[in-house]
């Protein structure tokens, strides 16, 4: 119980890490008018091209013998703001990474597997290069740790991009099946654990959780890693204390590797993990940390996206653009949300979406073993449990989503009184 706890408090506190990332650059890219007209230059001719129904495209992009969704349509334009939108209310209202939903809700409303992945990681690429964060905080990124942390991430991004590339080009089944079973068993886990956790709180149990992922001192686990000795070593931290700490290259290429390894077959930015495995692994301090992960996010996901997706066609940019528009917007009513509702309900949200992504996820996975011949059941039966896990997925999304507009609505005269 204790390994489980402590692995929940490392995927809780990495999910905050990566929400108050997201909030800055949205908040960066709202109130800079180039930024936005730059985002407006790029929707323009894609809105274009989906009212325009390209369907000359059709075999190459988003045919039924291709990649992507069974056509190119308004519909899935429009889904796909929606799926930012509720992405960004869960990060901007909770606090903690909306992107966990993202894959799951792309492929829910009928996005071969790799192709969410790829299109999700190209729009936190482009959320990524339009923010201003990095130039704020550049000056706190020690650059060896993040030569040595990027070499081993893009190399990471080549081993999950060629897993996802190889799974789909032996069976495309397969491909959506593993997709499926990594975010089953990590939502499941993470998903009941803060079920548990907002039981606990509710009853009046201790804060253990917040002591925990605070953050504060060096752990024991940093302290025996940085006293291995292995060449090349990196000095990081002179400024904050006299002489620096010392960690050796080849553990900060290995924790690289595992980044770009999750950030390439889940469609995730590698923030997610970032922050903690430094702060808590590495025994780097919080204000290098930040200027790190912001780096290596825009490189991490940018690398994979392009490299390991875009140039094979598993990128739909009309959806990657959507999600772009509607987390910027989700993501600014949930923080502002957050100053007129009540703590405890908002975690209590958060770990209902969670599961109903888990419920989404392994609702698939039936269908699926069946039509690999690897199990026997009644078509009607997989079909009927697939639809019952989207039911559950988009009525907790959707009822999420009308909780926290209506509070914003509600209170919006309160709202700019604080502002």
């Amino acid at each position: 119980m204790g390994v489980g706890r402590q692995l929940y408090n490392f995927l809780l506190a990495s999910s905050q890490a990566y929400a108050k990332w997201d909030l800055e650059v949205s908040t960066s890219i709202l109130k800079n008018r180039k930024k936005l007209l730059i985002l407006l230059a790029l929707l323009l001719p894609i809105l274009a091209g989906v009212f325009a129904e390209a369907y000359e495209y059709h075999e190459m992009l988003g045919g039924k013998a291709a990649y992507a969704p069974a056509f190119y349509t308004t519909t899935i334009f429009l889904a796909s703001i929606a799926v930012g939108l509720a992405a960004g209310l869960i990060t901007g209202c909770i606090g903690a990474g909306g992107g966990f939903i993202i894959t799951p809700a792309l492929m829910a409303v009928g996005v071969k597997g790799i192709l969410a992945v790829g299109t999700d990681l190209f729009h936190i690429f482009a959320k990524a290069i339009m923010g201003t964060t990095m130039h704020k905080k550049l000056g706190n990124v020690s650059v060896k740790l993040a030569i040595a942390f990027l070499i081993g991430s893009i190399g990471g991004t080549f081993i999950g991009g060629a897993i996802n590339k190889s799974l789909y080009n032996a069976d495309p089944l397969l491909s959506e099946l593993f997709i499926s079973t990594i975010y089953a068993v990590l939502l499941g886990f993470l998903g009941f654990y803060a079920l548990f956790d907002f039981l606990k709180t509710t009853r009046g149990a201790s804060t253990q959780a917040k002591q925990q992922t605070s953050g504060g001192d060096m752990t024991n686990l940093a302290s025996k890693l940085q006293g291995l000795s292995v060449p090349p070593m990196i000095t990081f931290d002179e400024d904050l204390i006299p002489g620096g700490r010392r960690i050796s290259s080849w553990i900060v290429a290995l924790g690289g590797v595992v980044v770009g390894l999750l950030a390439a077959i889940m469609g995730v930015g590698g923030g997610f993990v970032t922050f903690p495995m430094f702060v808590y692994i590495f025994g780097v301090s919080s204000m290098t940390t930040v200027g790190t992960d912001i780096l290596q996010i825009i490189f991490t996901a940018g690398f994979a996206a392009i490299g390991q997706y875009a140039i094979y066609g598993y990128v739909f940019y009309t959806l990657a653009i959507g999600m772009l528009l509607g987390s910027l917007l989700g993501i600014q009513v949930g923080a502002l949300t957050t100053k007129a509702v009540s703590g405890i309900h908002i975690r209590g949200f958060y770990a209902m979406s969670i599961i109903a992504g888990f419920i989404n996820r392994v609702t698939t996975l039936p269908k699926k073993l069946v039509e690999m011949d690897m199990i026997s059941l009644p078509m009607w039966l997989v079909n009927g449990i697939e639809q019952v896990g989207n039911v559950v997925f988009w009525v907790v999304v959707a009822f999420f989503g009308f909780w926290v507009c209506s509070k914003f609505v509600v209170n919006i005269r309160k709202l700019r009184g604080e502002e």
